[in-house]
């Protein structure tokens, strides 16, 4: 029984408790492969666990799949969270990953992922061995597999639409892919095809436990706009796409599962379909590994009973990145109720009007950049200094002085971000948090977070919180999340009281 060699893969000492006790916390974290039947499985396989000498660990499922394995039936690696300590770190193979999920090696060889990162393809290539078992073009396909299988168990979408949504663009390619990762063909698993409650596709998507879904959801809700989202105490709603042919999704809970939520989809392109279901994975922080995080912060005597009395907060992301910071920008010194008010208004004045998908209340599109580079956004309520601000980042988006690249490293986004007027740390942090999703973005200016780390005091500066946070990293982007959730329950503590 081994391990491959990663640097971040818990012993195989761990592997061996967490498996045995099905440990949820540790799904996607690493992969158990047996020999006597060449099946791969997640921690969390209901099946009978095999012997520990027929047990071999893998830090990824194109590892196991590299050496043979084939995904198991019963647990599904397809619906294994990912692992958030490569998929948002900035070592390069985490960097790496990011481009392969958001579908770089759909359209580019290894050869350009590699200069784009300013590596070598070779040394790439070697450090992706050397920590998730299997080169990047390896991993790349499985991704693509393991959303098909998904596909052709969870829906009735053909299996010409299965191919083009997992990236490939021929079918025969597709159906010998396919045949020789899961020995056996794609039809053989629309024996029993999926029909349709409804008109939307349906899809599940895993996580890590704990996670405090109505919590995010509470967030996204006192920030979303009306005519583009809806959000309410059980799911989020909102349109996105095309102006001529918009799509509609919505994120509930899964209704009878565990540790997963129910993604609805209409009128998403097959060959949109993973970049989709990619984008709200990362909006609602499936990947995140809360055991991780909470061993980091939980050190800490101000974080401590906080993360206790909230576990599994999570990192609430945002759908686009323009329409993030255009709110970033209006919620400058301002309630969280004032900044919805002033991008409801730009909304209704510079929105893309769309005839309605799934409700009459849902026939908006915020505006891009291109919309607002030169918009009147006069008798708004917004200050002059605002709207040159927003003028300046849309104009900085089209011109490609910043942008919202995933793979960039969080001090080179906020060097570029703070050089345009009217963006400072503040700001800029802010914005990483929920578009590059960084967990390691940290607006030290915030007051309430310099009010919370000394709640018995004056308030700390922004220097001696960013020291007091020194020992937070990499996780700092959480003590956000869980010190604004404390000041809000303080504050509707103290209203009662009242």
């Amino acid at each position: 029984m081994s391990t491959h060699d990663s640097l971040f893969s818990p012993s195989t000492a761990a592997c061996e408790i967490a498996r045995l006790s099905r440990d949820a916390r540790f799904d996607g974290v690493f992969f158990t492969a047996v020999l006597s039947t060449r099946i791969y499985c997640r921690p969390v396989c209901p099946a009978r666990p095999p012997k520990a000498e027929n047990v071999v660990y893998y830090p990824s499922a194109a590892a196991a799949q590299a050496q043979g394995f084939r995904p198991c039936l019963r647990c599904r690696p397809e619906l294994a969270p990912g692992n958030q300590l490569w998929l948002h770190g900035e070592h390069l193979v985490s960097r790496a990953l990011k481009l392969i999920n958001e579908g770089y090696l759909a359209d580019h060889s290894l050869e350009a992922l590699a200069e784009r990162l300013h590596i070598g393809a070779r040394q790439l290539r070697r450090l992706f061995v050397q920590h998730l078992g299997a080169p990047p073009m390896a991993v790349h396909a499985t991704q693509r597999l393991l959303f098909a299988k998904q596909l052709l168990t969870e829906t009735d979408l053909s299996i010409t639409e299965v191919a083009m949504a997992s990236g490939f663009r021929s079918l025969r390619r597709f159906n010998s892919a396919f045949a020789e990762a899961n020995h056996a063909e794609p039809r053989a698993f629309r024996r029993s095809p999926k029909a349709r409650a409804n008109p939307a596709l349906v899809l599940r998507l895993g996580y890590r436990p704990p996670y405090d879904f109505k919590a995010l959801l509470s967030f996204l809700q006192t920030r979303a706009l009306p005519g583009i989202e809806q959000v309410d105490a059980h799911s989020y709603q909102r349109v996105f796409g095309d102006p001529l042919a918009p799509g509609w999704l919505r994120v509930s809970e899964w209704p009878g599962e565990q540790h997963a939520l129910q993604l609805e989809l209409l009128n998403v392109p097959p060959s949109q379909m993973l970049s989709v279901v990619t984008r709200i994975r990362r909006m609602f922080d499936l990947d995140a590994d809360p055991l991780a995080i909470a061993q980091t912060l939980g050190v800490s005597p101000l974080l401590a009973p906080v993360i206790e009395r909230y576990p599994g907060l999570r990192l609430p992301g945002g759908w686009d990145g323009f329409e993030v910071a255009v709110r970033a920008v209006l919620g400058q010194q301002v309630s969280v109720a004032a900044a919805r008010t002033l991008a409801s208004r730009i909304v209704q004045r510079h929105g893309i009007a769309i005839e309605p998908v799934a409700g009459p209340d849902l026939n908006r599109l915020f505006p891009g950049p291109e919309q607002l580079v030169d918009a009147d956004m006069g008798q708004m309520g917004i200050t002059q200094a605002r709207i040159d601000t927003l003028h300046g980042i849309a104009r900085a988006l089209l011109d490609g002085r910043v942008d919202f690249a995933l793979e960039q490293p969080l001090q080179t986004f906020i060097n570029r971000w703070v050089l345009l007027p009217g963006i400072g740390d503040w700001t800029a942090h802010y914005i990483a948090m929920r578009v590059l999703k960084h967990p390691d973005a940290f607006p030290a200016a915030d007051l309430i977070l310099r009010r919370e780390a000394n709640p018995l005091g004056t308030p700390l500066t922004t220097k001696a919180l960013q020291t007091l946070a020194e020992s937070w990293r990499p996780w700092r982007a959480y003590s956000v999340m869980y010190l604004w959730r404390a000041a809000n329950d303080s504050a509707a503590a103290r209203k009662e009281s009242t």
